[in-house]
């Protein structure tokens, strides 16, 4: 298949430097940068120490849904903005910067006094007012590849962003809708080295929404150092069993910890070996 690269003006990588997108003291482009946190904000108490146990293992960032798009309308949806103040006490205590879903337009500005990160979800990826607005804000925006979109479109969503004056985009592959059933979704590894001819920006992975297992969690993570990513993007729970969502994708802070050392290691170990 051969990409319209004449559509991206901004995201195509054509001859353009490396986008390192600076978060604070993070530098996501640079090194391997590794978010972790709950799937959501349950309560204060959740939160802070899950955030703890994170930046004992080893996170760069802490994740965290203060407003959850679910399957079902009767699902937890979050605690909104009282979510959004638990995380800003965590980044306080923790010194971890937030990274955030918004999922309506009209949120994009109140939610950014709180986030330092701006996720786009999967569902919401080619929301192009959503993803207009984040263009405008002056914060970095997480893009999550849909779960049935192709790399071009994800690339033209970027564009979206880019294109209202906003140039930290960090695209995120979380797995993508097949026929197999044993995964929640099926890891596309290979939108890693493919998404590194084609743009500038950096690429991380989700290996918690491509598993939906914590056995598989840490394999994948080591296959997207290999591949070269950017990153990842894990979930992470103080008790996955009492989580109000996707608790059979959330590491413990001791799987966490022991995951992010060896990911790290082989990062280091690829590095000093020149192989990228």
């Amino acid at each position: 298949m051969v990409i319209e690269m004449k559509n991206l003006k901004l995201a195509g990588l054509q001859g353009s430097k490396r986008t390192v997108v600076q978060v604070g003291q993070v530098k996501v482009g640079e090194d391997f940068t590794i978010i972790a946190g709950p799937c959501g904000v349950e309560s204060e108490d959740q939160l802070m120490e899950t955030a703890r146990a994170v930046k004992a293992g080893g996170a760069d960032m802490l994740r965290g849904g203060a407003f959850k798009p679910r399957t079902s309308p009767y699902a937890f949806q979050g605690l909104g903005l009282k979510g959004l103040k638990i995380l800003a006490k965590a980044r306080e205590e923790t010194g971890l910067p937030i990274v955030t879903e918004v999922i309506d337009p009209r949120d994009v500005s109140w939610v950014s006094e709180y986030a330092d990160v701006l996720q786009v979800g999967a569902r919401n990826m080619q929301n192009f007012s959503l993803l207009k607005e984040v263009g405008k804000s002056n914060r970095a925006v997480l893009l999550k590849r849909g779960m049935l979109s192709t790399l071009e479109e994800l690339l033209n969503c970027a564009e979206y962003i880019l294109n209202e004056g906003n140039p930290d985009v960090i695209l995120c592959e979380r797995g993508i809708r097949t026929f197999e059933t044993y995964t929640r979704n099926t890891l596309d590894i290979s939108a890693v080295p493919a998404l590194k001819e084609l743009t500038h920006l950096p690429v991380i992975i989700d290996p918690s929404h491509a598993a939906g297992k914590v056995s598989l969690i840490p394999s994948m993570s080591f296959a997207a150092v290999g591949a070269g990513a950017d990153g990842i993007i894990v979930e992470a729970h103080r008790n996955p069993a009492e989580a109000l969502s996707d608790k059979d994708q959330a590491l413990t802070p001791e799987q966490f910890a022991d995951m992010t050392k060896k990911a790290r290691a082989l990062y280091k170990f690829m590095a000093s070996n020149h192989i990228k």
